[in-house]
């Protein structure tokens, strides 16, 4: 039997939340300047096998930085004819190169929708297998909807599949417009948010239970991706395509407390 003893919200780190600029510190942002990628940050995600990655391309056409924004794509495959792939999408990732600790992670980006369209900013380590190091979903989208979804996975969820406390919650955007997307990593809770509005928060509990909380032992890179298709988002429109994001920046800050 699961035993919590922090069942009260209350008492996590990110109940009474402040302004960025009076709670944190700055300490990095990629503003997404010049007209290439940054390399000593930022590698295109290659193809997998999974839902999320099984269409993955480098093609260059599935990527741009323009005008202070990263874009990325997802189309129809008429342009490489060695590739059996039905359509190709473009997503980078900083593994290997950047990392992130505790500390509040933002994201401004525009969505646009399609039918079977499935953009994500998500978090993932290299410390330790999957999921026992667990997996962040800062911002996942479905298709035209006016909400994201924002969900945690660990080997508690997962493989002992507990759902006490609940993994995930959604908030509302404008699909028309830029939103920022937020995560606060703590020591004793992830706190979500959406547009400086508070989403909702996963805390760290004291439980029998093995993995419920391997957020702040770890170190995750960041990956940022258009995904199609898939068995969550469902079957792709090709009428509805290219699709694309746009990612004005991303920041992250440190605590003032512990400096």
């Amino acid at each position: 039997m699961t035993i919590i003893l922090i069942a009260a919200l209350a008492l996590t780190s990110c109940t009474q939340w402040e302004p960025s600029e009076k709670k944190w510190e700055l300490v990095w942002e990629e503003n997404f300047d010049g007209n290439s990628l940054d390399e000593t940050i930022w590698s295109k995600i290659p193809r997998g096998t999974s839902d999320w990655d099984n269409y993955m391309s480098s093609y260059d056409a599935l990527y741009a930085v323009k005008e202070g924004n990263l874009i990325l794509r997802g189309m129809n495959n008429t342009v490489l004819p060695n590739d059996t792939a039905p359509f190709i999408t473009g997503g980078v990732f900083s593994q290997g190169k950047k990392t992130f600790g505790l500390g509040r992670l933002e994201i401004r980006a525009k969505l646009n929708g399609a039918k079977g369209s499935w953009p994500a900013f998500w978090m993932l380590t290299d410390e330790a297998p999957y999921p026992d190091g667990g997996e962040i979903d800062i911002m996942e989208h479905l298709n035209y909807d006016n909400i994201v979804y924002q969900t945690v996975h660990s080997h508690y969820t997962i493989n002992l599949g507990m759902k006490t406390p609940p993994n995930g919650s959604s908030g509302p955007i404008d699909l028309n417009d830029y939103n920022v997307y937020v995560v606060e990593k703590h020591a004793d809770s992830l706190c979500f948010f959406v547009n400086d509005t508070h989403t909702f928060t996963y805390p760290r509990i004291q439980t029998d239970k093995e993995g419920q909380f391997p957020f702040a032992d770890y170190r995750h890179y960041l990956l940022l991706d258009m995904q199609l298709g898939g068995r969550w988002v469902g079957a792709v429109a090709s009428e509805d395509l290219p699709v694309e994001m746009h990612i004005d920046w991303v920041r992250f800050y440190e605590s003032k407390s512990v400096k």
